[in-house]
């Protein structure tokens, strides 16, 4: 494990549902190296399994949809009173409506690939114009979590390859007019982990089989080893590093058969 001296560092996680999710692998992490963590949660029926994935990390829970500008300047608020101010921010959600998993990707209905992408990418961009006043003079960094559909056709993955790819591209436009205030920001391209959102994709349990097969390292990548990427791309030790999709995937990403 690596481990840092994060002590008086403070981190925003948006995306714990539950003990597997990868913002709380993130979320560990962090806190293991002496950061303190606040996470936002859709509703208060999350709650109690956000509050178990953290076990032990004394976070600051605060409630939110992210489709409600009020809520966000909510989130916000919260850190800054409680904490003072922010270090990393860590955005670790998408969403799409089942059917528009499910069927053709032609047939994605309007409303539905309004609801993908405004959740999935576009909640990006209130989250670090909110975050950059608490991170000012704190040399801050923000990730998103991101996936290879982003930049190839994936089955059944749809509308929702779309939103990570805007995702992705907003990740780099927001580097280019954050860097100057000295703040970070990066993505993620995960490959498959077995997650409660990843298991509403259509064939998931395929996609595990293939990478075991087609990666060069022959398996698959664990929550863990999410958490140590963001660990390095949030922290000092990726100071150097910005408007970057690094692919933690077990090189899947770099072959072509």
């Amino acid at each position: 494990m690596i481990t840092l001296d994060l002590s008086g560092k403070n981190a925003l996680v948006f995306g714990v549902a539950n003990h597997r999710s990868l913002a709380t692998a993130i979320a560990k992490e962090l806190s293991t190296g002496g950061a303190r963590i606040a996470a936002a949660y859709l509703s208060e029926r999350l709650r109690g399994m956000v509050e178990k994935a953290l076990e032990g990390m004394d976070p600051l829970l605060i409630e939110c949809d992210v489709t409600r500008d009020e809520d966000l300047e909510r989130v916000f608020e919260s850190v800054r009173r409680e904490m003072g101010g922010l270090d990393y921010l860590v955005h670790s959600i998408a969403f799409a409506n089942k059917e528009d998993l499910e069927g053709d990707y032609r047939n994605t209905s309007r409303d539905g690939f309004r609801l993908a992408l405004e959740i999935s990418a576009y909640s990006l961009l209130p989250m670090a114009r909110l975050a950059a006043p608490l991170m000012q003079g704190r040399g801050g960094s923000i990730v998103a979590l991101s996936y290879i559909a982003a930049e190839r056709a994936v089955p059944r993955y749809n509308v929702m390859g779309t939103a990570k790819a805007a995702l992705e591209q907003a990740v780099r436009q927001l580097a280019l007019e954050l860097g100057p205030q000295g703040i970070r920001v990066n993505a993620i391209s995960a490959g498959p982990v077995n997650t409660l959102a990843a298991r509403g994709i259509g064939g998931f349990t395929g996609f595990l089989k293939l990478y075991e097969e087609k990666a060069p390292l022959k398996r698959n990548i664990t929550q863990e080893e999410v958490g140590k990427a963001a660990l390095f791309l949030l922290s000092g030790l990726g100071s150097g590093v910005t408007g970057t999709t690094l692919h933690v995937d077990c090189g899947y990403h770099s072959v072509a058969y």
